[in-house]
């Protein structure tokens, strides 16, 4: 058998496990999405006095004709030191600025609202 007959036989086969590796991520991506929200809705509703230390925003996408989506985390410190990263809207995000004090309302990842002091 010459190369390139060697080769189309082989291509079935790259195609295959190409798929299965995208489908299995996408089934991945899925498991893990349900898996954090379920954890958010079973864990409790706290409210503690906390510190904006830092935001950032992530945007990816928009080259060419596609859209861009932009992501808006913040970070906030707790009394105790700890310091946790929730997601934001860009509405709440844009209400907030560094150095705030307040009490951060939260579940599990899932960012509630901020009462500035």
């Amino acid at each position: 058998m010459d190369t390139f007959g060697f080769f189309v036989a082989g291509m079935p086969i790259f195609f295959v496990v190409v798929f299965l590796l995208i489908f299995g991520l996408i089934i991945f991506t899925i498991i893990k999405g349900l898996t954090q929200w379920s954890k958010n809705n079973n864990s409790p509703k706290l409210s503690v006095p906390a510190q904006v230390v830092t935001k950032r925003s992530k945007t990816s996408g928009g080259a060419g004709d596609s859209s861009a989506s932009t992501y808006y985390y913040v970070t906030f410190q707790f009394d105790s030191g700890d310091r946790l990263e929730l997601c934001l809207s860009g509405s709440d995000y844009g209400m907030l600025a560094e150095d705030d004090l307040g009490v951060l309302t939260f579940q599990g990842t899932r960012y509630h609202s901020f009462e500035r002091k």
